[in-house]
């Protein structure tokens, strides 16, 4: 079975539209019909976001972790309880393009790290826009790493130990971990999604506080 792991924290905004991209990727041609399940891990949501994951059929887990990696980890031990042998991972606010999973299979690899694009920069000034076309990489052999487009072998992500209990930067250092532990990682822009700009971001340190860091001209980018 493959599974698909996404974080929610009050997203029933956007979570319909991830969930429908994430149901069309299930059902690619190319899986052979193997077995895909859908997990909404629900972190301390009070908006409808449980409704709208209920409405679609897919799985959930409710939980007042307030940490991406713990909710994260726990989606992971749910899934491989429920014998996944792939983990595929982003977030509610993602959507995912129809050969997203049966990419992340293909390469045979144990880990996959594809690439982002932001789907609205209307939030954002001309001059953040332009910072971060600059520093961002999409080409193949790119070194980002996006929870939002994140895949890795269940023997391998438990070699390597897992998220750890972070509430930001969790996938840094997951796939930090896995190269100490010899994994072999796929750095693809073949593979990638398209994910929010909002400046009312739901993870702290995450992407979105990352796009509102370019709008100070003394910051890095």
């Amino acid at each position: 079975m493959i599974a698909i792991i996404v974080p929610a924290h009050n997203e029933e905004l956007a979570l319909e539209g991830c969930i429908k991209s994430l149901l069309a990727a299930a059902a690619h041609q190319s899986l052979a019909n193997e077995p895909v399940e859908i997990l909404i891990a629900l972190d301390d949501c009070n908006d409808d976001s449980l409704l709208v994951a209920q409405r679609h059929n897919v799985l959930t887990h409710t939980c007042n972790n307030r940490n991406v990696g713990m909710t994260r980890a726990e989606g992971a031990r749910l899934m491989l309880q429920r014998g996944a042998r792939w983990l595929a991972f982003t977030d509610a606010d993602t959507l995912v393009p129809h050969s997203w999973l049966a990419d992340q299979v293909r390469f045979g690899t144990d880990a996959v790290c594809g690439v982002v694009e932001v789907m609205d920069w209307s939030e954002h000034s001309d001059f953040v826009r332009e910072r971060y076309d600059a520093h961002y990489t999409p080409v193949d052999g790119h070194r980002h790493i996006h929870g939002a487009n994140l895949g890795v072998s269940a023997a391998a992500y438990l070699k390597a130990g897992g998220f750890r209990a972070l509430a930001a930067h969790e996938d840094v250092y997951l796939i930090e971990d896995l190269e100490r532990s010899g994994a072999t990682i796929m750095w693809t822009a073949a593979n990638r999604v398209t994910t929010s700009a909002r400046k009312n971001c739901r993870c702290r340190e995450g992407f979105g506080d990352y796009l509102k860091s370019l709008a100070n001209p003394l910051s890095v980018g």
